[in-house]
């Protein structure tokens, strides 16, 4: 079907166009044109002068909605991610698993092939965050699972996990670079976390390929002034992004001004959001908007991605137009996709959130 939106203001990842019309043939954008320009054969649907833009990304979400996916182990858990991501402007996410047993990542790959079989939408693939970990830096990540890994054992995990497995948080103090290489020859988007390398470790992980760091800040060895750590190597590399989890409580607002400043386009959301639960391996108990463990661990946010979009405009200074790209245009560079995402020009995917001036989501639209 052949569809106009128009009487909208559109953000389109690049800039903010008014007075235009979006064209869409079976969920594909054809072009931005004048609205006089729209052909009859279009069904035209007016929005009413809403915002309209790029659909979100979050590249790290463990549940939703009361259903930890590495708790629950089923596809009802995904269903139940999704829906929980719609509601916050977000149409495609990396379902993440923390560090835990091998036989459970091997059943998440599992599930995530089912649930696709099933038709289920929105799953990028599986973000495995460990084993492969600094326990210096474990977080909220059990102990007794973290390991260095093997080439065996990666070789068997992208093997089981092709097409599924997609991403990987890692600490590359820990890995050897043949294990980094192994995983970027498979596609995998390598993410470097949970880690205490040095700045010379972390910039020699980078020299490798490692295009992305997981949670700025958040377990990772800090920017000092006699050793910059890796949140020093994420700053002083042009080609590096990273993630950062904007509520305020894992990261200071002010934090997320500084590093947005020095790291400009390189500099992205996600939610790192779980659920609240008391079986499986992490008992999540939801406090003051944030997720603690029973020990009182910061385990998880409580975020949705409209709410990181509009708490970097409200509280870190960060431009709509900007602050909307962190959500969706620059962690879609990371990602390889056959109809590309994150912006509204010709030949991408019409996934689109649809808010007010109030930064309020309307509607959602997925392809």
């Amino acid at each position: 079907m052949k569809i106009a939106y128009t009487n909208c203001s559109i953000y389109t990842g690049d800039k903010k166009e008014t007075g235009k019309a979006i064209l869409v043939n079976h969920n594909i954008i054809e072009a931005v044109v004048e609205e006089k320009h729209i052909a009859p054969d279009y069904h035209v649907q007016n929005l009413d002068g809403l915002n309209i833009a790029p659909a979100f990304i979050d590249l790290q979400i463990y549940g939703g909605d009361g259903k930890l996916f590495s708790a629950e182990l089923n596809t009802e858990a995904i269903a139940s991610t999704y829906q929980y991501c719609l509601r916050g402007g977000c149409t495609q996410f990396m379902l993440t698993m923390a560090t835990g047993s091998i036989e459970n990542f091997l059943k998440g790959i599992e599930l995530v092939k089912e649930y696709w079989q099933q038709g289920g939408k929105g799953v990028l693939g599986l973000h495995m965050e460990g084993p492969y970990l600094n326990p210096v830096k474990k977080g909220a990540h059990t102990a007794v699972y973290i390991k260095k890994p093997t080439a065996a054992e990666v070789a068997m995990l992208l093997e089981k996990g092709k097409g599924i497995l997609k991403m990987m948080t890692l600490a590359p103090e820990v890995c050897d670079e043949e294990i980094i290489r192994m995983l970027l020859d498979n596609h995998i988007i390598v993410s470097a976390g949970h880690s205490n390398a040095t700045y010379a470790e972390a910039t020699k992980g980078f020299a490798s390929g490692i295009p992305t760091a997981t949670h700025l800040f958040n377990a990772m060895s800090p920017f000092q002034s006699r050793e910059p750590g890796l949140v020093g190597a994420v700053y002083n590399n042009e080609q590096v992004k990273s993630s950062i989890v904007a509520d305020g409580i894992h990261v200071d607002f002010v934090s997320l001004r500084i590093s947005k400043k020095i790291m400009g386009e390189r500099l992205f959301y996600i939610t790192d959001a779980v659920t609240e639960t008391s079986k499986g391996e992490y008992r999540h108990i939801l406090k003051d908007n944030r997720y603690t463990l029973p020990d009182g661990t910061l385990s998880g946010s409580a975020l949705s991605m409209m709410q990181s979009v509009k708490n970097g405009v409200l509280y870190a200074g960060i431009p709509l137009e900007e602050s909307l790209r962190m959500a969706s245009t620059y962690p879609a560079q990371l990602l390889q996709l056959p109809v590309p995402l994150g912006k509204i020009e010709p030949g991408y995917a019409a996934e689109w959130v649809i808010f007010n001036d109030a930064l309020e989501i309307q509607k959602v639209i997925t392809a």
